[in-house]
């Protein structure tokens, strides 16, 4: 095994590389691994069939030999309203949505990746002997936060999330698997760090489509990030209405948690919101843009992007169902505008689409001919 202060000189280096936290687990199957069966068992997962790969499970299957997991948290948080400050903005050119921040700069994924990659070649140079690594951002089959937890990076907060008592829970997680064996940055018989949680339920009453079944335990199916980025079909109507103006993602469980408060600003200028030749914003995007939006466009717009991962029809369904949750003025202008453009989408060939935006017209209540 190498000495504690390999381990020490690996978090030093993925700190320069711009990394916000690091530390070093042992591959080993945790507890938390054989609760994601029981979590996939009951059907939470949705139709993420993805996450029924066995190495989920059982992480010694992700790289022959592996030894030891390192963990690097990369902070995403910039200097912008949350969705409920913007919320109460006023707005004169529409209605608009929102986007979770983690999509409005460059996708994060490439981000991780450089650095991750960085990390693992600086192994190579510091470790010549015969090993194999293997970097993944955010694209394996791995729990990175159960790895994160033992890494000594923070709880499992009652929102799921990895939380960290200085950084809250605003960063990426990404890893490297190597056959290099570290100490790990827990010692023997250390414990991870506490849960700070406590009595506080915050995020699990914020949550608008009642995702949290219990504390600690997430119902991906009622969760507005699935909803509106995994579910490729029609969004339930049971959820439509507390989907609100959230097209991609949402951030509500974290907005609200106290340790997001005072919460650091990245340094990461890749996280800052993308611009538009259009003068367009992912931050309060107008809903009419999105919805408005063809394929082509798409593609144009959001080449580079994290919200590759909705697909056209899932965002413009998105777009539809935040306009029928828009609250308009009837008879003005607005709703003439959005009223004629549902109208259009209604009578589209792409079912998911044009049934949304039936549904949306349906809610801004123009005129019984509709």
């Amino acid at each position: 095994m190498n000495s504690a202060g390999d381990t020490a000189w690996i978090v030093e280096r993925a700190c320069a590389l711009g990394f916000s936290l690091c530390g070093v687990a042992p591959l080993e199957h945790f507890p938390e691994h054989a609760a994601f069966n029981e979590w996939l068992e009951r059907g939470y997962g949705g139709a993420m069939g993805y996450l029924s790969d066995p190495r989920r499970r059982d992480p010694k299957q992700v790289l022959a030999g592996a030894r030891s997991v390192i963990v690097c948290a990369l902070n995403y948080n910039t200097a912008h309203p949350y969705s409920n400050e913007a919320a109460a903005a006023e707005n004169s050119d529409g209605p608009r949505g929102w986007i979770s921040r983690y999509a409005w700069g460059r996708d994060y994924h490439e981000v991780l990746w450089e650095r991750l990659n960085a990390l693992a070649s600086a192994l190579n140079e510091r470790f010549p002997e015969p090993h194999c690594s293997r970097a993944y951002a955010d694209t394996g089959p791995v729990a990175e936060r159960v790895f994160a937890k033992y890494a000594g990076l923070g709880w499992l907060g009652k929102n799921t999330l990895l939380l960290n008592e200085k950084l809250g829970s605003w960063f990426f997680l990404g890893v490297i698997f190597t056959t290099l064996e570290f100490s790990p940055s827990l010692m023997r018989g250390e414990m991870p760090a506490a849960d700070l949680c406590g009595n506080c339920r915050q995020c699990l009453d914020a949550c608008p489509t009642g995702a949290f079944v219990e504390p600690y335990v997430l119902d991906a199916r009622r969760c507005i990030s699935y909803l509106t980025i995994e579910l490729r079909g029609s969004v339930p109507e049971e959820f439509r209405e507390a989907m609100g103006s959230n097209v991609y993602g949402c951030d509500i469980c974290q907005e609200v948690c106290p340790y997001n408060r005072d919460a650091p600003v990245t340094t990461v200028s890749d996280f800052e919101p993308r611009e538009f030749r259009t003068e367009e914003s992912l931050v309060e995007p107008r809903l009419e843009w999105l919805a408005g939006m063809n394929e082509e466009e798409f593609r144009e717009e959001f080449r580079g992007s994290a919200m590759k991962r909705t697909k056209w029809r899932g965002l413009v369904r998105n777009a539809c169902i935040a306009l029928g949750n828009a609250k308009l003025e009837r008879g003005s202008a607005e709703q003439l505008r959005v009223a004629e453009l549902l109208g259009k989408l209604a009578e589209t060939s792409e079912i998911v689409i044009a049934e949304s935006a039936r549904w949306a017209l349906g809610r801004i209540k123009w005129g019984t001919e509709l």
